[in-house]
């Protein structure tokens, strides 16, 4: 029996950010992760300092619409370190995406912190399609406040959650 023959491994991955909002870019990369791993949490982290755009509820519910054709991927919200919340549900990896060079810089450093603090945690890296690796959630809040149009960014239920945002609900 070779190598690749063996049954898949069950293993569950966590991909953390604040998706404020989720992207294309994130989409691909939770569809990726669904693919080669068994389980994927989206995981929203909670951070008191910062004030996002959309209510961890509102984020939560547009990450579960974009993610619903996926049946084995789920969305959670967390407090505190990545590290320690993947440790609370089981998780051996975690799935960070890398668009260039700086990213990965600053990846790196939080993967060998992550790996100090609990060596049975493993940090896998995805790189962006080319497509997305200009695309960032902050571009596209920004466009979107001066009215630009989003919809290569990001999926149509975004777009108007974004819309609604700036310009109020259509009537």
């Amino acid at each position: 029996m070779s190598r690749l023959s063996h049954p898949a491994v069950a293993r569950l991955a966590v991909y953390a950010g604040s998706f404020d909002p989720v992207t294309f870019g994130h989409l691909d990369l939770i569809e990726r992760a669904s693919a080669l791993f068994s389980d994927v949490i989206v995981g929203l982290g909670v951070h008191p300092t910062r004030h996002p755009l959309f209510s961890l509820e509102e984020r939560m519910d547009l990450v579960r619409s974009v993610s619903s054709h996926l049946s084995n991927v789920r969305v959670e919200s967390f407090d505190g370190l990545l590290i320690d919340y993947c440790q609370q549900v089981g998780a051996r990896v975690v799935v960070r995406g890398l668009r260039a060079v700086t990213d990965f810089e600053y990846e790196l450093q939080i993967a060998h912190a992550n790996a100090d603090l609990c060596p049975s945690v493993d940090t896998v890296f995805l790189p962006s399609r080319t497509e997305h690796g200009f695309v960032s959630a902050s571009l596209i809040r920004e466009i979107a406040s001066h009215g630009g149009n989003v919809s290569r960014y990001a999926p149509s239920v975004v777009v108007e959650a974004l819309r609604a945002k700036f310009t109020g609900p259509r009537t």
